[in-house]
């Protein structure tokens, strides 16, 4: 019989598999449109938009992720998302304005941000590439901008159909 066959890629203790799926922060993503808030859905008027605002039941957001929007085409004032994040924020993880790709974006963002890159040094990295949860492409972004400075060579994918994008000279 033939030898053994042995993973060389998973016994390289140079080679790196980094999946920012296990950095994905749980919590309920909650896209909050103020469109139903707006007289005819595009005027903004402030004393019934604050009326809204006091009467809503802001404790349903509690441990959630919220993105703030507005899916019709009326001009929202700054103030306005600013009023929405203050009462949020007592019970949100995190409130921002955009879409829910934007929110998740930005928490990517904080959490690479916070990652120490020092074990990376020198060291060999696949970027894992496909994920169950949605990870922004923007955090890929990121992320490789993070390892770059350190990685002696960084691919995209998996070990057996990796695709390099950098590699150290």
């Amino acid at each position: 019989m033939a030898d053994e066959i042995i993973n060389r890629v998973a016994n390289n203790k140079n080679l790196i598999t980094f999946d920012l799926e296990e950095y994905y922060p749980k919590g309920n993503r909650i896209l909050f449109d103020i469109k139903d808030w707006l007289f005819e859905g595009l005027i903004l008027r402030e004393k019934e938009f604050r009326k809204h605002i006091l009467d809503h039941d802001w404790s349903q957001y509690r441990d959630s992720y919220v993105a703030l929007t507005c899916s019709t085409d009326a001009i929202i004032p700054g103030w306005a998302y600013l009023l929405l994040t203050s009462a949020l924020q007592p019970f949100a993880k995190k409130v921002a304005v955009g879409s829910l790709e934007a929110l998740e974006t930005i928490l990517y963002a904080e959490i690479i941000n916070t990652i120490d890159v020092s074990e990376y040094h020198n060291k060999f990295i696949i970027i894992k590439g496909c994920t169950n949860k949605p990870v922004p492409n923007g955090a890929y972004i990121d992320l490789i901008q993070k390892l770059q400075p350190v990685a002696k060579s960084i691919m995209y994918g998996e070990a057996c159909s990796s695709v390099p994008l950098y590699k150290r000279k």
